[in-house]
């Protein structure tokens, strides 16, 4: 069994300058329009109800926040450290266009310059799996990642389809990951894929 069995908040950076020191590929980066599940995904995923804040104004978050976690594989009785990386929501239009702008921008050389990112995590709700924003974002990744990085896709919020839809998601994205943190359903998975990638093991979906 693998699982988090320890995490907390580092500190935020508002870019790519005043991020923390790190000589390890082992950041995990998290990125999703705003009001995804983003942070009830992190939340889950240490098993706190509060280690990321679940804002009530979509947007809110502006800065980028570091969390030191460690995962523990039972079975092998080894320990793997590593940063989750909380990028500010995208997309959200409800704040100044000059603010935005220079906010975007941050965001997008924070995630091709910071090369000790290890995973990119792109999470969509399930129920908008089309839209452009999010089209956008997969085609940047693909370009600016390198090959010792990996792109991961988690579809969130999949309670909210019923069978026959899940199976249709399924069927369109055989290589991403589903999950519901009302349910936890998936969280285990993801945990234990994360620890794989970051340990360097060869992984399928």
């Amino acid at each position: 069994m693998i699982e988090i069995i320890d995490s907390h908040f580092v500190t935020s950076a508002p870019n790519i300058r005043l991020a923390p020191e790190n000589e390890f590929q082992n950041e995990v980066a998290f990125m999703a329009r705003s009001n995804t599940g983003k942070s009830s995904l992190l939340n889950s995923l240490t098993q706190r109800k509060s280690l990321a804040k679940v804002s009530a104004t979509p947007g809110k978050t502006r800065l980028i926040n570091y969390f030191d976690v460690v995962f523990a594989d039972r079975d092998e009785n080894a320990r793997l450290s590593a940063k989750f990386v909380d990028l500010p929501g995208f997309g959200y239009a409800k704040v100044a266009k000059s603010l935005k702008t220079d906010w975007e921008k941050n965001l997008t050389d924070f995630i091709a310059e910071r090369k000790q990112i290890r995973i990119f995590v792109h999470l969509i709700d399930c129920r908008h799996p089309d839209l452009a924003i999010d089209r956008s974002v997969s085609e940047y990744l693909e370009d600016i990642c390198t090959p010792d990085q990996t792109i991961v896709t988690i579809f969130t919020k999949i309670d909210k389809l019923n069978q026959k839809e899940l199976s249709e998601l399924k069927k369109r994205f055989p290589e991403a990951l589903m999950v519901s943190n009302s349910k936890r359903k998936g969280i285990d998975t993801i945990v234990k894929y994360f620890y794989q990638l970051l340990k360097g093991d060869d992984v399928c979906t």
